[in-house]
């Protein structure tokens, strides 16, 4: 654990100064400074903060899943091509082709991992702070032994801010366990909202599909009640950080599919109508939709079945 506490301990520095400078900010307001609102408040904007300067990255994953979008076709040639091929001679070649296709596009299937794996060093910065601010331990930085014992001090609705699930059952802290219960569930919910909205509104008609489809539909219904584990091991002050981000996740989607959604899907075809309508719809646009819409009438009509009765028309 000391390993990745040195590690983190940059990351560590600007959690404890974001978290300072929020709590300074609300107590120069006339707020309380032990407070658990005043508290809660700079988590809050800690959350701010963070996802605020993940934004561009955000919007470099974006632009990255439409250009993995474009290039489908091409791997789908490429997988084609060494299908059946096990020797390690067609894997190497294989990878390199692919890795040749990444690179003429530009693009990565990793950048859409980018925001979450930013986000999670972060994650467990907060947890290091708040963790030694609640053994009485003062931080790295800003967090002085005054701003130690006000975290200390704090809580919301009676509830230590500094307490885990555990901890409130085992001392009868009812109020802990019951607000921890309240936010676990609304984190679930949002996660599986946040979700359902991707897989019904901003995936194409042609993914909607394939075979990938159906795995991610099935973990839309079991990755949300992964925060099972972060209500009972993490602290209340924590998971107030957690639910935070997940409401701005749930809204930043919400403005992405409204206004950057992914071309064929339903949101897309939504988008669309609504800019034809103002007259707001560029040549550039109305060839996409041409493109999208004469490929899905192609498709369905290579899927259109034959009867064996017609088939023999056909032949004479």
């Amino acid at each position: 654990m000391a390993f990745f506490e040195t590690i983190l301990w940059p990351l560590r520095w600007l959690v404890e100064l974001v978290l300072w400078a929020w709590h300074w900010l609300f107590t120069t307001l006339g707020m309380d400074a032990d407070s658990g609102l005043t508290w809660v408040l700079s988590i809050i904007g800690l959350v701010i903060v963070v996802r605020s300067a993940l934004i561009p990255v955000t919007v470099r994953q974006i632009k990255s899943q439409r250009r993995m979008m474009d290039l489908a076709p091409e791997m789908k040639k490429i997988q084609a091509k060494y299908k059946g091929k096990s020797d390690q001679f067609s894997r190497e070649a294989m990878s390199r082709e692919t890795m040749a296709l990444y690179k003429k596009h530009g693009t990565n299937p990793f950048a859409s991992c980018l925001p979450i794996l930013i986000q999670m060093p972060i994650f467990f910065s907060l947890f290091y702070v708040l963790r030694h601010a609640a053994e009485n331990t003062t931080g790295i930085g800003f967090m002085t032994a005054d701003l130690t014992q006000s975290f200390n001090a704090a809580s919301l609705f009676g509830a230590p801010l500094k307490m885990t699930f555990t901890q409130g059952w085992e001392s009868g802290q009812w109020t802990v366990v019951i607000l921890l219960g309240i936010i676990v569930v609304l984190m679930i919910g949002s996660q599986f909202f946040t979700q359902l909205q991707i897989m019904s509104k901003n995936v194409s008609d042609e993914t909607k599909n394939s075979p990938m489809y159906r795995q991610q539909k099935i973990l839309l219904y079991i990755i949300p009640f992964a925060f099972l584990f972060s209500g009972v091991a993490f602290p209340l002050a924590l998971n107030i950080y957690w639910f935070t981000s997940n409401l701005w996740t749930m809204g930043q989607q919400f403005i992405v599919i409204q206004n950057m959604p992914t071309p064929g899907s339903e949101a897309w075809r939504a988008r669309q109508a609504r800019l034809k309508a103002k007259g707001k719809l560029t040549d550039e646009e109305e060839a996409e939709i041409d493109r999208i819409e004469g490929k899905k009438a192609q498709q369905g009509q290579r899927q259109q079945p034959v009867s064996a009765k017609r088939a023999k028309k056909k032949k004479k």
